[in-house]
């Protein structure tokens, strides 16, 4: 859609809200009742067992790395949910400011630019503690849209043709419908995120993170916003796992959630429909189907963090870099002894530039020429001039480094 002068902002709307009951989205929680509570909570309990494994397997320097690729592999899952398909490759291009010629590409990877800025700010503690809550959610909402393009800010109604801006962080004031569910009023959305948020705060270790899933349909239902919904619910669900489970950021449920898509609508759609009988819970809304969403959603989590532990065995993730290091020296691209300056850093997490002349056993200069080709390749980082040698994971060495990680990028 084009944002050209002629698009107008309409006149402010004033909600309209139907009085609906806030019963209407209960139950927000998989209750102990009913034995429908022992499964989700038996996966919880192995995704913090499996979460915390993986993180303690990895030197801080290499986890730090992976997190900033996994805020590409996020952003480009969680939009491609919303059929917007923008490679972590293109994505990385946009972060170093090498933007498409073609601007709907280009207005795709400023909206990746607003994705991964925003879980940059969660990864930094943007949203610790409150995740859930009406300000937490707003925010998200606000930081996310007030980052895109002009051209990303309209949506139209299907039916009437109206083109209708987005308003970042500011809850809609319109009625919509998705699917086959028609959300509430439009007025009584602040009304149900108080409910909302006094369900999920600050629970304990497993309900917290049952909550991740539970929350992640429920605020799907209400639907607060005129668009965005997805990437903020998805966002908020990340942040969620983080505080409960101190994922350093280094695995994300939303790989799992594209890769299976279509399971993951039919079980929102499912957790849309009432009650089916006198044993399905006591709230409107069925909680065999809530159940049901949050043992999908768990069992995603817990194929996400074996899928990244798989990747980041140790002798494994050696060997491939070292291949490619192998690979790069025959073809004269690298210094020799670069693979030895990589090998060193996978194993400490991090390596002072004055110990390279010790390890390699070099001058300094021919130390400084080495690790100097590495950072250019950028497959090292350092956070100064002073600071240490870093691992980092380009995108567009996934396919080498990390396979399976996102699809390889077709060659255009």
């Amino acid at each position: 859609m084009s944002g050209n002068k002629s698009d107008k902002e309409p006149a402010k709307i004033e909600a309209t809200d139907d009085g609906e009951s806030i019963g209407l989205m209960e139950p927000l929680l998989v209750s102990e009742s009913g034995g429908r509570r022992g499964p989700p909570a038996d996966l919880a309990l192995e995704v913090a067992q499996q979460s915390a494994r993986l993180r303690a397997s990895l030197p801080a320097g290499v986890a730090d790395a992976l997190a900033d690729l996994v805020r590409s592999m996020n952003c480009y899952y969680s939009n491609l949910i919303e059929g917007h398909d923008t490679h972590p490759i293109d994505i990385e291009r946009a972060l170093k400011a090498d933007y498409s010629s073609d601007p709907k590409k280009r207005d795709l990877q400023l909206e990746a630019l607003a994705h991964i800025g925003v879980q940059k700010w969660i990864d930094e503690g943007g949203l610790e503690g409150r995740a859930a809550t009406q300000t937490g959610i707003l925010e998200t909402h606000h930081r996310f849209c007030a980052m895109l393009p002009e051209d990303l800010l309209w949506v139209e109604n299907p039916e009437t043709k109206e083109r209708i801006r987005i308003e970042p962080g500011v809850y809609r004031n319109r009625y919509v419908q998705v699917g086959a569910h028609i959300p509430i009023s439009p007025g009584a959305v602040p009304r149900f995120m108080e409910r909302f948020e006094a369900a999920y705060r600050k629970p304990g270790k497993i309900d917290a993170i049952l909550a991740a899933a539970t929350a992640h349909h429920r605020l799907l239902w209400i639907h607060p916003f005129i668009d965005g919904n997805g990437r903020v619910v998805r966002l908020m669900s990340y942040a969620m796992l983080r505080d409960a489970l101190d994922t350093g950021g280094i695995w994300s449920v939303a790989r799992g959630l594209a890769r299976s898509v279509d399971d993951y609508k039919k079980h929102l759609a499912s957790c849309d429909q009432t009650r089916r009988n006198d044993l399905d819970g006591r709230g409107h809304l069925s909680e065999e189907a809530l159940a049901g969403f949050a043992r999908y959603f768990l069992g995603v989590c817990l194929d996400q963090i074996a899928f990244m532990a798989s990747l980041m065995q140790p002798e494994e993730l050696r060997n491939r870099i070292l291949l490619w290091a192998e690979e790069e020296i025959k073809a004269s691209r690298l210094p020799a002894q670069s693979g030895l300056v990589l090998e060193a850093i996978l194993y400490r997490g991090e390596l002072p530039k004055g110990d390279v002349e010790k390890l390699l056993g070099v001058s300094e200069r021919t130390a400084r020429r080495i690790y100097t080709a590495l950072l250019e390749r950028e497959v090292l980082s350092t956070a100064s001039k002073q600071g240490p040698l870093r691992l980092a994971f380009p995108a567009s060495l996934a396919a080498r480094w990390m396979p399976g990680l996102f699809p390889d990028k077709p060659s255009q």
